[in-house]
């Protein structure tokens, strides 16, 4: 199994992999502000190509 090398994508990951567990334990759902800030930054790094 290769691992991407962009930064974008494994910031995409974490935040998906966050927002799944999200709906499974409340502790993890109620950093909204954390998950926001992951989306966005991995939206802009996707964006930019990194």
């Amino acid at each position: 199994m290769r691992l991407t090398s962009s930064i974008g994508m494994i910031l995409l990951s974490i935040y998906l992999i966050l927002t799944g567990l999200g709906a499974f334990i409340p502790a993890i759902a109620g950093l909204g502000t954390v998950m926001a800030i992951l989306a966005l930054v991995a939206g802009l790094m996707i964006l930019v190509g990194r």
